[in-house]
């Protein structure tokens, strides 16, 4: 099988039910792996097999449902949204510029030839108006589908044809006014609906306009401006104050201050000197840079955050598929509600208007849009709130999960550790003088407790000496002569194998071992100098993110390969009390399903990378990303600021879109259980209320209006 994923913008979609019905056409067709169809954000992300299938056949599929699909690298731009949203607005200024007089002679006049005009102020608004509801419904039913234009297409054509009867054939009551103002207010609600589901794609558009257009590399020696297409791997950029990266790349030359809050969220700018990453999109706000480019295009780490937000919004939660199901059954109920109902005002009352205007009304103000809409339209903000602020849902099926966690298990190192040893302690009489001794004797050495030694001395301003010889002693430590002295540095059984005694530095050694630090030994010809401590610090908001886990009722468990008295001394520095330690790496993932066979609902936090297998056996993977690699993250939320912190906040916002999609799912269903027994007319005989189709129309509307704004609502949501 050769797999390709890709994500086509549809045109002409004005409905969720729309969405559905590609979707299912799609989702039939050979080849066709998977298909998620967003009308929120007007796209679809379909898996196929190369093999069975292709682009032109997928997009032949979408065009005989009665869409168009677009390539996303040809996209559609922002003129041209302008110029349909222009064209759709005309049509309905036009529409309502015949309904208000519709309306005014409908009830406040009274002449011989009333009907006849009123005929011909409704017709062009029921088939120029209403022309795209009776497509809409040809190809629905073409397709064996039955959604909201079916119902509006009916509910219309019923009023609209029962009134040409009466005026042509019997001269009876009329429902020219309700069939033009069905069709000119739900046209209204739909262009409303639309602006305001283009709102939640908001963080999609500005992540998309952070990068710079132009870029200013160095070629032959010359300063050039290029587009940002044309910079290539290895060219070197230039960034003056105040302009945008435009790629990634490691600095070469300079010193400044990065603003990257747009990228990860984080308000403090970031220094940055010679060999430090920088990411396109980010804002030079002080000295002038020289960066290497090291990821162009779709590579860079805000074109990966990108597709990955757009893929995660287009996608469907398991929510909503059972929602998609419903709407299915929906509509074909509603109509046989309808028509129910028609027949018993008919049969009760033997009254055409009352039976009819029952019927009109129901299909009216059944129109599942609500129902379609609220789960997309949550998970499009939620997920784009998470972007915002550095916290990539990768998988939307992760929000149903994440309710139901009891246990978070942290990667110590990288995770709540920084991954790199430094000198925390020095015992000696004269520090400075045992600090160049130590670093004299790891001059050589490639071992990362020597990198450590060598850094703090080039820290402290030590000047290091080249040994006169040097032996690496694995497992212990080393020896160095160093004029005409021998330097001892190591653990104890290298001085006890040597004969050095270190009894005075007993008591020292016990308390730097019992905090989870390696103490490294200095002893000069023969006599014990003093100790160095090396340790792996603890992140600086490791112990709020620990903190704040317990807070909200979660355990919390530290997985390590370190031995147990080291794990066990930084766990009590964070207040973890579960410790897993010398934990080899192959064997994390059989200490993730012993907690899952205990009955626990396990977070993975780890980095991404070398804890992949972990964090995929995990119920939920969550990686430090660290601003790198983002798409080869094995995690389903994905924390670009690498702040541990960020694992509450992600497990919040998480909860709180499912519990915003709960909200518009109760009210969704919760409008229908209500309004269509009284469009039914319910109330008519005991207290005289029937719900006329304009009144129907416009509730119709504010159902739709209610589900996308109570979404909005998550656009407060902080962190």
């Amino acid at each position: 099988m050769e797999e390709q994923k890709v994500i086509l913008q549809i045109v002409g979609m004005h409905c969720p039910a729309c969405a559905q019905r590609i979707e299912k056409n799609l989702s039939n067709l050979d080849g066709v792996i998977d298909a998620n169809v967003n009308f929120a954000s007007k796209e679809a992300i379909i898996r196929l097999d190369l093999k069975k299938t292709n682009l032109a056949k997928i997009q032949e599929i979408i065009r005989k449902t009665g869409y168009k699909a677009v390539e996303q690298m040809e996209g559609i731009t922002a003129e041209q949204r302008k110029g349909v949203m222009k064209k759709k607005l005309l049509l309905f200024f036009f529409g309502f510029a015949l309904t208000v007089p519709i309306v005014i002679i409908t009830y406040f006049s009274s002449f011989p030839e009333k009907n006849l005009l009123l005929l011909v102020l409704t017709t062009p608004v029921q088939f120029v108006v209403g022309w795209h509801f009776y497509k809409g419904a040809y190809n629905s039913l073409k397709n064996r589908f039955a959604d909201m234009n079916v119902l509006v297409a009916l509910s219309a054509s019923a009023a609209y044809f029962y009134s040409l009867f009466s005026t042509v054939f019997v001269n009876a009551m009329i429902f020219y006014e309700a069939s033009a103002v069905v069709i000119t207010t739900i046209t209204l609600g739909m262009l409303l609906e639309e602006m305001a589901v283009e709102k939640t794609g908001d963080t999609i558009k500005k992540l998309m306009k952070l990068q710079p257009k132009t870029a200013i590399i160095v070629r032959d020696g010359d300063e050039q401006e290029v587009l940002v297409e044309e910079v290539d791997v290895g060219d070197i950029v230039i960034v003056k104050p105040g302009e945008k990266i435009p790629v990634d790349g490691v600095v070469v030359n300079g010193h400044s201050f990065i603003d990257e809050s747009m990228i990860t969220g984080e308000s403090v700018p970031v220094e940055k000197s010679v060999g430090s990453t920088v990411f396109g999109g980010t804002v030079n706000n002080a000295g002038t840079l020289k960066f290497r480019a090291v990821k162009i295009g779709k590579e860079t780490t805000l074109a990966q955050i990108v597709k990955l937000t757009r893929e995660v919004q287009i996608s469907k939660a398991p929510i909503q598929r059972l929602a998609d199901k419903v709407t299915n059954f929906f509509v074909p109920i509603v109509i046989v509600i309808a028509v129910g109902t028609f027949t018993v005002w008919f049969s009760l009352f033997q009254n055409g208007v009352l039976a009819l205007t029952t019927l009109v009304s129901v299909l009216v103000i059944a129109c599942p849009c609500a129902l379609g809409i609220a789960t997309p339209a949550a998970i499009m903000i939620g997920v784009g709130k998470g972007a915002e602020n550095g916290i990539l849902i990768k998988n939307s099926a992760i929000l149903e999960v994440v309710k139901e966690l009891d246990t978070v298990v942290f990667d110590k190192t990288g995770t709540l550790t920084k991954g790199k040893l430094e000198v925390t302690d020095i015992v000696a009489e004269d520090p400075h003088y045992i600090l160049g001794i130590a670093a004299v004797a790891e001059k050589r050495s490639e071992h990362p407790v020597g990198k450590a030694i060598i850094k703090k001395a080039e820290s402290e301003g030590v000047k290091i000496f080249e040994p006169d010889s040097f032996e690496a002693l694995p497992g212990l430590g080393v020896t160095v002569k160093f004029e005409q002295k021998k330097i001892l540095l190591g653990n104890r059984t290298l001085m006890k194998n040597l004969k050095v005694t270190i009894e005075k530095l007993e008591g020292n050694i016990e308390r730097l071992e019992k905090e989870g630090k390696t103490v490294l030994i200095v002893a000069v010809d023969g006599e014990a100098a003093g100790l160095l401590a090396v340790s792996d610090t603890i992140k600086e908001h490791s112990r709020a993110a620990v903190k704040t886990l317990h807070e909200r009722g979660l355990k919390v468990v530290m997985l390590t390969g370190d031995t147990k008295r080291t794990a066990e001394a930084i766990a009590e520095q964070l207040d973890i009390r579960e410790v897993l330690a010398e934990v080899l790496p192959a064997e994390k993932v059989k200490e993730l399903t012993k907690l899952q066979n205990e009955g626990r609902f396990v977070a993975m936090v780890g980095d991404g990378v070398n804890d992949a297998p972990a964090i995929t056996q995990a119920n939920v993977g969550i990686a430090l990303g660290g601003g790198t690699d983002i798409a080869m993250e094995a995690g389903d939320i994905v924390l670009v600021k690498d702040d541990p912190r960020d694992v509450a906040v992600s497990i919040e916002l998480s909860k709180k879109t499912l519990h915003k999609i709960k909200q518009n799912l109760f009210w969704a269903f919760f409008y229908n259980l209500l309004t269509i027994p009284l469009a039914a007319g319910i109330l008519y005989p005991s207290l005289g209320i029937l719900i006329r189709p304009e009144i129907a129309a416009v509730a119709m509307i504010l159902s739709d209006i209610t589900v996308v704004g109570n979404s909005m609502l998550l656009k407060r949501w902080k962190p």
